[in-house]
């Protein structure tokens, strides 16, 4: 029986592909799971047009995406935390920190995932923070300021 995967599958296949199952596993398992509904000519047509969607997406978000890391690059944040008086931080600075900082200061959204850290920040200082996308690379200037 031909199906169209609705979920990825381990070891079957990724959402919207069509695949070949037994009888059995489909009608007991996959289609009752909703990870699969039956191949009928509508559902292969609804099938084509999301995973176009889905492509032309993620390109539109590709380029949201570097626009954004072109534009941090001239962007200088700030962020202001506790410290000891060697100003060692109390609290390590992550991308998920960063990735505030610049939705408040600079007023761009940049996802967790594209800051490539390679640890987090310890220590008050200027700091150049790596950021890669896909083929697209950059950094930003942080600048760490003890409280």
């Amino acid at each position: 029986m031909k199906v169209i995967l609705t979920k990825d599958v381990k070891g079957m296949g990724r959402a919207h592909e069509t695949v070949s199952v037994a009888d059995g596993y489909a009608l007991n398992y996959l289609i009752p799971a909703k990870m699969a509904v039956a191949a009928t000519q509508g559902a292969v047509v609804t099938a084509k047009l999301r995973v176009e969607q889905a492509v032309s997406r993620k390109e539109l978000d590709q380029k949201l995406l570097a626009q954004n890391i072109a534009s941090l690059a001239d962007a200088k944040l700030v962020l202001t935390m506790k410290a000891n008086d060697k100003g060692h931080l109390y609290d390590a600075v992550g991308a998920s920190e960063l990735s505030k900082a610049a939705k408040e200061q600079a007023r761009i959204d940049l996802p967790e995932e594209v800051i490539k850290l390679e640890k987090p920040i310890k220590e008050a200082g200027t700091f150049e923070v790596p950021v890669s996308a896909g083929e697209v690379f950059g950094t930003f200037s942080v600048t760490i300021q003890a409280e």
